[in-house]
């Protein structure tokens, strides 16, 4: 197929911005007032133990107290929000995620490589992208919260005497995270907003005082700017091979195999079938299945599949 390029255009787009600082910075409630300005209903998940619900009688909100914060809850709780079709999602915070995640890659490292943390975020890589995708999929806005490192350090203060100062440092979450939002927003105690990121071009490096709801309706001005957005259509279902029978059946034998005879997980496998070309387990029949077990048992193919993770734990 002959590739071509064409004139760039504008589209309107949902917006996926990041809210981080220290703590006291108020990072839940300016997340809150951005919110109620660029639209709603809006669908609120707490991770931070009901500290959104004390806003309750300022801001009109729907909350779910997230018990599980493990990446596969995170995951649930934006799917059931995006089939309640909330227009606007809040995010509070996505740092429990992350040190959950961080808890579970040291205890894979001590059970199953050998005290080895790099080949444990062979399983972990995977989680957190899972997590990356399901708000850069979600079907509306979203604004996500994240703790910073705090730190104190001293400044001479109006009469030349040393202080002690509050100071945040970088988000508590995966290293990158930041290239995945459309705008980071870091948040002082004094509650100054530093833009460090803007891909709208309008608020690059400002430094805005308590942002609040006139703030999200300038942002939905410029995201509603140029070509209407196609509409979303779900995902096709998995293609089946001819001839080759439903997977459904044997979908949890096989998961079940892999994991107690291989230490592996499906999502692993599919993805280095992928990578190499060769059709996914779900394509394939009992006997072609059974034959890639036998593949990635053997040493040859237990260095080739090793190969490829420690490769997608390092992007």
């Amino acid at each position: 197929m002959a590739l071509a390029f064409k004139k760039a255009t504008k589209a309107q787009a949902k917006l996926r911005a990041a809210i981080f600082g220290p703590s006291g910075a108020g990072k839940t409630f300016t997340a809150l007032r951005i919110a109620s300005g660029m639209g709603k209903p809006i669908a609120f998940i707490d991770t931070e133990r009901g500290s959104a619900s004390k806003y309750a009688d300022r801001f009109e909100f729907d909350v779910l107290e997230l018990e599980e914060k493990t990446i596969a809850g995170y995951v649930a709780a934006i799917a059931a929000a995006a089939k309640a079709e909330y227009p606007v999602l809040v995010i509070d915070s996505l740092t429990h995620g992350w040190q959950d995640l961080l808890t579970e890659i040291d205890q894979l490292a001590k059970s199953k490589y050998k005290g080895n943390t790099w080949s444990a975020w062979s399983d972990g890589t995977p989680k957190q992208r899972k997590l990356v995708d399901a708000i850069l999929n979600y079907p509306g806005h979203v604004l996500a919260t994240m703790r910073s490192k705090t730190e104190w350090s001293e400044e001479k203060d109006h009469n030349g005497r040393m202080k002690p100062v509050r100071v945040g440092l970088a988000p508590e979450q995966g290293k990158g995270i930041e290239y995945e939002f459309d705008m980071l927003i870091e948040m002082s105690v004094e509650h100054y907003a530093t833009i460090i990121k803007d891909r709208t071009g309008k608020y690059q490096d400002k430094i805005i005082e308590k942002p609040g709801e006139d703030f999200g309706e300038g942002l939905i001005a410029w995201l509603n700017e140029g070509v209407p957005m196609a509409p979303q259509t779900k995902p096709p279902a998995e293609s089946k091979a001819p001839h080759h029978e439903s997977f459904a059946a044997e979908r949890v034998a096989f998961c079940a195999a892999l994991t107690a005879d291989l230490g592996l997980k499906y999502e692993d496998v599919a993805a280095w079938c992928e990578a190499n070309r060769k059709p996914r387990p779900s394509a394939m029949t009992s006997e072609q299945r059974q034959k890639l077990m036998d593949y990635l048992a053997s040493d040859t193919g237990r260095a080739s599949i090793d190969r490829f993770l420690a490769h997608e734990a390092a992007k």
